[in-house]
This record gives structure tokens, C-alpha cells and sequence, in this order.
């Protein structure tokens, strides 16, 4: 008999402090104590990471306003993606900056997935990405750097409504007023060089 495989019980925990705000994710009720306490400790590093990396990158000793907030993107198929965001200001500065990192599980082992985990070995995946990321740009005259843009195998991105979402950090790739550039890729344009048993191949089955 076929058993639906259900989504992960999340709790919201805050970090408070002076003009700190911080919301992150805990998963609670998983069978598998340990993948639950392996994404949690995950999930929390990566908070405090976003937290001082606002130090480092701003320059700066205090913050008059730090928030943290986070977006479940998916969780369903054994597979949770979220992303964590970081929006910082310091006094005096012309406006405030937003991190954001994004995570990606397998909630039965509890391990987490850089990019190039997604994909086949010898895949060329760098390439087939960047290819659909520099189309996305011309279809959306997106106004870029005249660098070339580049794929890393530790490249920022998140799944969503089958779709791998590659994305670059403000002033990556384009100006501050651009935003975060953010580029779904279909599950299905890609689906040739998707590792089956990886967090993209569970989105692939059963359609």
C-alpha cells in the first residue's frame, strides 16, 4: 500500500538581543534523532555564519538593526530546502545589506548538498548552467557586470516547484538596486544530468 511520504515538522526559534532580530527553522519530530539533530546544527551554524559575516563585509562594530528571517522553499519527498536571509544596518552607512544562504537536506540522512552533488559525474553541469543562466539574462536584459559570469561547484541556490534556483549574492554579478539575480532552471531542461538518487532525482519521480 503506497504511504504518502509527509513534510517535516518545523518550529521557528528567535535569537534576541540588542536591535537583533533572528529567526531560524528547527525541524522537530523526526524518527531519525540524528539526520534531525545534524540539520539543526546545520541550520543554526549557518545563522550565526550570516551574522558575522555581516560584521566582516560591513566593516562594522554594531548594527542599529539586524534581522534574520527564513523561506521553507520545499519539503516534501524527503527533501527540505529553505533559504536563510540576514539584513543588517549599520549606523551612518548610505543603506543596509541583505546575505542570504540557502540549505538543502535529505531529512532521511540528514545530509546537506552543494551544487555539484545534484548532478552525474563528467556531467559538465558548470557549463549546461551557465548557459541557461547567461540566456535567462539576455531574455530579461538583467543588468550585469561585464565580467564573465562563472558557476561554482559551492554556488549559491535552493529547489522550488521543481525548479533548481541558482542565485548570486548582491553585488555579485549586478548592481545593489537589481536585487538578489535569481535563475530557475526546470527540473525537466535539465533532467538528462540529474543524479536519481540525489534531492533533484526525488523531485523527477512519479512526475
Amino acid at each position: 500500500m503506497f504511504q504518502p511520504i509527509l513534510p517535516v515538522s518545523l518550529q521557528t526559534f528567535v535569537i534576541k538581543s540588542s536591535g537583533e532580530q533572528i529567526y531560524y527553522p528547527q525541524i522537530i519530530h523526526l524518527q531519525n534523532i540524528t539526520a534531525q539533530q545534524t540539520m539543526n546544527q546545520k541550520i543554526y551554524q549557518q545563522v550565526q555564519n550570516l551574522r558575522r559575516e555581516q560584521y566582516e563585509s560591513q566593516q562594522a562594530g554594531l548594527f542599529q538593526e539586524m534581522l534574520g528571517q527564513y523561506e521553507v522553499k520545499t519539503n516534501e519527498r524527503n527533501v527540505l530546502s529553505l533559504s536563510l536571509t540576514n539584513y543588517a544596518y549599520a549606523p551612518y552607512h548610505a543603506h543596509g545589506l541583505t546575505l542570504m544562504k540557502s540549505l538543502t537536506f535529505d531529512v532521511k540522512t540528514g545530509k546537506s548538498y552543494q551544487l555539484h552533488e545534484l548532478f552525474k559525474p563528467n556531467s559538465h553541469y558548470q557549463d549546461v548552467l551557465k548557459k541557461i543562466v547567461e540566456r535567462q539574462i539576455k531574455e530579461r536584459n538583467l543588468d550585469t557586470f561585464d565580467e564573465p559570469i562563472t558557476i561554482s561547484s559551492k554556488q549559491d541556490f535552493y529547489l522550488a516547484d521543481k525548479a533548481l534556483v541558482i542565485y548570486f549574492q548582491l553585488y555579485e554579478i549586478t548592481p545593489y538596486y537589481v536585487g538578489f539575480p535569481m535563475f530557475p532552471i526546470s527540473i525537466y531542461e535539465i533532467q538528462d544530468i540529474i543524479r536519481e538518487d540525489g534531492p533533484l532525482g526525488k523531485m523527477l519521480e512519479n512526475g
